[in-house]
């Protein structure tokens, strides 16, 4: 059935149990779902246990699917949500072997030198886009879908998709830069059609197929791997609910009550300098005090051990070639640098605490004495919370 459009062949898998349909998807899909998972693992063989994971999910949700579903946006977002299930309490190991699978990747393609700052940040890039905009940039560049492909999967006008291509493509940009990765519109374009997806190993369709329809017993990692990536999706899912039914309220007109809660919160929600200490990682507010403690001891080492392995790259990117000159460390760079940041913050305020998932959420940060707002995010990893980004403004 290799001519059947993705949703009909869920619908013969659904309604009829065809293993032929769901092969084809398999086999047309793999490598997508193999490539998501093993940038994210850096690991070939734990990228496999996520595939196999992520369309035994598949098979499970086959006829609650829309008939709209763009399915590589899905099998995209749901690799992502597979892939960190599975990370969690593996981060220490995985960001070692993703390092070493990293610079294998780089020293193949050394002709592209912006895949190797796109590619640790490219999924996650994606996954925070919009869902229309992240089904686009799938379509386009995992699945070298035409503008009229794209615009026939989107219900839309070629026009239409285009324009929505062109604006998702301005969104990663904006998202690398912040990231201190500064690509062109152009190099971005071109490092993710040829990047993007790589081949998956020629065994894995087979092995996919049977775990997922012909019944082969499932490993307990994989079973493990599966309930954690289903319990984000339904967080995830359980997030927007919230989000729209305080849209809701505010529409009704409790505006004014909301604010006033939020004024009384405030000055609950300030901590002076002086209670700058160590508080450990154990929840995201703790996290930040740990954080702006290490900033205000002048601890390079400290700020570091605050910080996601993501972040500690994205400063050693940044003090590379001062490094290089001076033969000083990371951590005496940070020490520093960072503390005059904050010379004139008398303390900080917590405004708001935003979900991203169940294991990312964002704080608004205002720094007193100088009026100046923050967004600090943090990131669940190994059952400790870690700084992933810090932005001035908002994001």
């Amino acid at each position: 059935m290799p001519d059947a459009n993705d949703m009909a062949l869920m619908r013969e898998y659904a309604t009829r149990n065809s293993e032929p349909a769901f092969e084809t998807l398999v086999r047309r899909h793999v490598s997508l779902v193999y490539s998501v998972a093993l940038r994210q693992a850096g690991n070939p063989a734990q990228a496999e246990e996520i595939t196999q994971a992520v369309f035994l999910i598949l098979a499970r949700k086959a006829a609650r699917l829309r008939p709209d579903t763009v399915l590589a946006g899905w099998l995209h977002e749901t690799a992502r949500f597979a892939s960190a299930s599975f990370l969690r309490g593996e981060q220490r190991r995985r960001h070692r072997e993703q390092e070493a699978y990293m610079q294998s990747k780089l020293q193949e393609s050394a002709a592209d030198p912006a895949w190797e700052q796109l590619a640790p940040l490219l999924d996650e890039a994606i996954g925070q886009l919009g869902k229309a905009d992240r089904n686009a940039v799938v379509l386009r560049f995992f699945q070298n879908k035409s503008a009229r492909e794209i615009a026939a999967a989107l219900n839309v006008h070629e026009s239409a998709a285009q324009k929505r291509l062109n604006r998702a493509v301005e969104k990663l940009r904006a998202y690398f830069l912040k990231r201190g990765v500064a690509v062109s519109a152009g190099a971005l374009i071109g490092s993710l059609s040829v990047n993007s997806v790589h081949g998956a190993p020629v065994h894995l369709a087979a092995s996919v197929m049977a775990v997922s329809a012909k019944g082969t017993a499932v490993s307990s990692s994989t079973l493990t791997l599966i309930k954690g990536a289903l319990k984000i999706m339904a967080w995830t899912k359980a997030k927007t609910a919230i989000v729209v039914g305080v849209g809701v309220l505010l529409a009704a007109g409790t505006t004014t009550v909301v604010i006033q809660h939020q004024r009384h919160l405030a000055t609950r929600n300030d901590v002076p300098r002086a209670a700058w200490v160590f508080s450990g990682y154990g929840d995201p507010k703790s996290s930040v005090m740990s954080f702006l403690w290490a900033i205000r001891q002048a601890d390079g080492e400290q700020i570091l051990a605050a910080c996601s392995p993501g972040l500690q790259q994205t400063f050693q990117k940044h003090f590379e070639k001062q490094m290089k000159a001076s033969g000083k460390t990371l951590g005496e760079f940070l020490a520093q640098d960072a503390p005059p940041r904050f010379n004139s913050t008398t303390g900080i305020r917590i405004l708001e605490q935003k979900p991203a998932s169940e294991d990312r959420i964002t704080l608004r940060v205002l720094a007193l004495g100088e009026q100046k707002e923050h967004q600090i995010t943090v990131r669940k990893i190994g059952g400790e919370w870690k700084v992933d980004e810090v932005f001035t403004g908002s994001p």
